[in-house]
Order: C-alpha cells, then structure tokens, then sequence
C-alpha cells in the first residue's frame, strides 16, 4: 500500500501493479496450477470442494439481495452501487489473498484446495454469471459474451491441460517438474505485492459504512458459516474442512473491480468494500482458526 504513495514518477504505481498482476496471471499462477492439479487427487472430495464452494457464493448471493431490498427502504441506493455490492459480498479474495493464507497456517499441501475451490468453482462463476450480474445492474455500449470472457482466462486453460495429464496419468518429467516448480515460487510473494498496491484505502468514507457493513457480514461471518455446513454434510472434515472454512471467509475479491469498470459500476464503492474487509478479515479469518482447530 505504501508503493501507492512511494513509487518512482516516471512509472505510475497503477503501471507497477497491472505488470505484477500480469506476470501472476499469464505466466505464473497457470504453471501453479498445472504443477499442483497435474499430480493430485481428483476423486470425490474434489466434487465436495466444488459444492462446497458454489453453496458459499449462492449463500452469500442471495443474502446480499435481500439486505439490498430492506437497505432501499431507508437510502438512496442506485442500480451501480447495488451491483457492486453483490459483486462485493459474493465472490471471495480465494486465491491472491487465500493461497498465501492457507500455505502459511496449513503448509503448501494446501495450494490444491485454493486451487479447487477457485479454479472449480469461483472463477467459472465470476466470469460467467458475474459478468451477467455486472450487465444486470449497470450499463454498457456492448455486452460481453461470458463464455468468451472464460476462454480468455489463461488459469482455466491450464486447469484443462493439467486434468487432462491427471486424468490419461501422464508422468511428469523431472526437467518439467523443477521448471513449474520453479515459476510457481513466485506467486505468493507477487501476489502479496500486487494485492497491497491493489487496496485503495483513499476511497473508503465513514457514510459508506452502512452499505459496506452486510457485506462484511455475510462475507466474512455468515456466508462461511453456511460453506461449514455444507463442506461437514459432504463428508469433508480435518484440514480439509478448515482450508475450505478459511477459503470461504477470505475478503472481497479485489479481481471484481474490472467487472465495475466494464459495466459502469461504482467502482469507489467496491474498492471501499475490499479495503474494509480485507482490514476485518485480520480479526475474522483468526477467529475462524481457532473456531475449526479441533
């Protein structure tokens, strides 16, 4: 966050990010998940991480429109700010804020849940139905194709590509091994980075607080607390059930803020939700720690 106020004139802070989060997402993040998925279990409890997933988005959807329905009653709420709010209690921070979070308290085993819970299930929905959701309250000149958008996404390829050496039990050379391995190094360190230069702390007001408080509370609190429920219902349990707690409780996903930008909606208000979160989430993401140890 200090980069925002410390960097170089001649490159705006805003470039340096965009270069970060580029490399992550083009480069390092697929040879992530191809390392990861190439060699690891896809059995039922991958389908369990999936449900587990799609029932802490749908939670959190739809308590998000009905808070709107009651907030309507007593402010002036329009259509774009609406819409970054669903946008906001919806889809976790799972992978840039939850992959270094879940490999510092659980160990790197659990880069292959981040990557299920996202890949399997967040990420197809973000830009699928949450695009749709963008169209829905905002506006602009042309709507965008959500199957396009999917096929564009660098991760989701590399997904295919590593369940399809999985699935034909492809080995995995050891020169290929030690290269993915070797590019996924850097992702929790450029992500850490490039999720501090993406909070905007500047746009966050005291009056927004209403709007922004069942966001947090649905995002952090109750929308996890539902993803418990299902996560023990389809059998997982252990560490297994607290990644997934602890993915299902990360902050608001900061990737949301192009889906304002496309759709023209109040994209001030969404980076506020991610900074206040984010900031709650210290307390929140501890709690639920220490709620699942046994």
């Amino acid at each position: 966050m200090l980069w925002q106020r410390l960097a170089p004139d001649h490159i705006p802070a805003i470039s340096h990010r965009r270069a970060l989060t580029d490399i992550v997402f083009y480069i390092l993040l697929p040879a992530l998940v191809i390392d990861v998925l190439w060699q690891a279990p896809l059995d039922a409890d991958t389908f369990s991480i999936q449900l587990t997933a799609i029932s802490r988005l749908s939670v959190a959807a739809l308590l998000m429109w009905l808070c709107l329905q009651v907030l309507k009653r007593f402010f002036d709420v329009p259509r774009s700010q609406q819409g970054a709010l669903m946008l906001a209690a919806t889809f976790p921070n799972a992978t840039y804020l939850g992959l270094p979070v879940t490999s510092e308290v659980l160990g790197d085993w659990a880069h292959e849940m981040v990557l299920k819970f996202d890949l399997f299930a967040c990420t197809p929905i973000l830009l699928s139905l949450g695009m749709l959701m963008g169209q829905h309250y905002g506006e602009a000149a042309t709507k965008s194709n959500p199957f396009k958008e999917l096929i564009r996404v660098p991760p989701l390829w590399a997904l295919v590509i590593a369940c399809a050496l999985n699935l034909l039990h492809v080995p995995q050379p050891e020169m290929i091994a030690h290269a993915l391995h070797t590019l996924s190094g850097g992702v929790i360190p450029l992500m850490l980075i490039a999720l501090g230069m993406s909070i905007r702390w500047d746009t966050f007001k005291p009056k927004m607080i209403p709007l922004l408080l069942p966001v947090c509370v649905i995002g952090l609190l109750i929308a996890p607390l539902a993803a418990r429920y299902a996560a023990i219902a389809l059998g997982l349990h252990g560490n297994q059930l607290t990644a997934c707690i602890l993915l299902a409780a990360m902050p608001t996903m900061v990737f949301g803020i192009v889906i304002c930008e496309r759709y023209r909606l109040d994209g001030a208000l969404y980076a506020a939700a991610v900074f206040m979160s984010t900031l709650l989430s210290i307390a929140s993401l501890s709690l639920w720690f220490v709620i699942l140890q046994p």
